[in-house]
């Protein structure tokens, strides 16, 4: 095909709407990957509101995309037409600023994001450079592997990096479109794994997707029945708020940490006591690299983490999109184009 849609944003706090445009060529270092499937985060806000500076308009956002490469670029090594490749929040980095000359390429100050500083994926195809793409497992489903490129590699690059160790108690604090991941792969990789929600009737969800505990903060003190099953060693805090947050802190465990993913608009507050009675830290974690992505593609294939989804055309983007701002998705809302 020699043109493609897209799903486009043409000015700040514009609509999501259906475009035509001509067919991208792979510039050096690039490959042109043909979308299959494409996540809907609440981050797509950024594109489509302009929160970000500098976002390119018109702008086609997506950063969950999952594809296979059609076209490769001059100077790319280790990528053929026909592979199976994701494209996360993590879209390529400078490799010249401090963080990425330490190996912290999540952290690089001149990040390349799909969908916010260049063309993500709402689209039938997309460019992205080479270093941004991570290799799907043939057992994983694009519209399974698409969420995995960012809900996924927060929740599980969090958990493996939080330092705690299969058998230790670690929590999970909230089940939406993070946390029911988060649950899932907290499970599988040996933690005793609590999950805090609000409301008796999330139980059965939680001890489905593998919870061995479940904690209603509606009716009960969380951070006291942490304690009383011997503290936690991690929480990962997956919702929105930073009051839910502040109050589970002093559930951890000595030494134990708050393993903030979850972005909310209010301040966590904390006890000073808390922090250096116990040992205890808060701490913010990014997604993670590609390299990330594809270990935690790889691990769900491994280990059977899969995400709740809900499928729509591409032509229905602005649809899947509202549901989700709505938090009406259970748990993310995937694009599909046909391909």
């Amino acid at each position: 095909m020699s043109t493609m849609r897209v799903i486009q944003v043409a000015t700040k706090g514009g609509p999501l709407e259906l475009a035509t445009r001509p067919l991208p060529e792979p510039g050096r270092g690039e490959v042109r990957v043909k979308v299959q499937a494409c996540g809907v985060c609440h981050s797509d806000s950024i594109a489509k509101n302009g929160l970000f500076p500098n976002v390119p308009y018109p702008i086609v956002p997506g950063h969950e995309i999952a594809g296979v490469v059609d076209a490769v670029g001059e100077g790319v090594i280790g990528w053929a037409v026909g592979a199976r490749v994701g494209v996360g929040w993590f879209g390529g980095h400078c490799g010249r600023c401090e963080p990425c000359r330490r190996g912290d390429l999540v952290d690089c100050r001149n990040l390349r994001i799909p969908g916010v500083n260049y063309d993500g994926g709402y689209a039938e195809a997309m460019l992205a450079p080479a270093d941004a793409l991570a290799l799907i497992p043939e057992e994983l489903s694009a519209v399974d592997a698409a969420p995995l490129l960012c809900a996924g590699v927060t929740t599980y690059n969090a958990l493996r990096e939080s330092g705690a160790r299969p058998g230790d108690l670690v929590a999970i604090l909230g089940i939406g479109g993070l946390g029911h991941l988060g649950v899932q792969f907290a499970a599988k990789m040996g933690f005793r794994t609590v999950a805090i929600a609000r409301g008796i009737e999330k139980e059965a969800l939680a001890k489905e997707l593998g919870a061995h505990v479940y904690l209603d903060s509606l009716r009960q003190d969380v951070a006291a029945e942490l304690q009383a099953l011997g503290g936690a060693k991690t929480i990962l805090a997956t919702v929105t708020s930073g009051k839910a947050m502040s109050a589970v802190i002093p559930g951890l465990a000595v030494r134990g940490k708050l393993v903030v993913v979850g972005v909310g608009m209010d301040p966590i507050e904390v006890s000073t006591g808390d922090l250096i009675g116990g040992s205890r830290s808060v701490v913010g974690h990014a997604s993670g690299a590609s390299i990330d992505s594809q270990d935690t593609l790889a691990f769900s294939a491994l280990s059977g983490v899969r995400p709740t989804i809900e499928t729509m055309p591409l032509e229905r983007a602005a649809e899947a999109y509202d549901k989700m701002m709505r938090n009406e998705a259970r748990f993310r809302m995937v694009l599909t184009t046909g391909a």
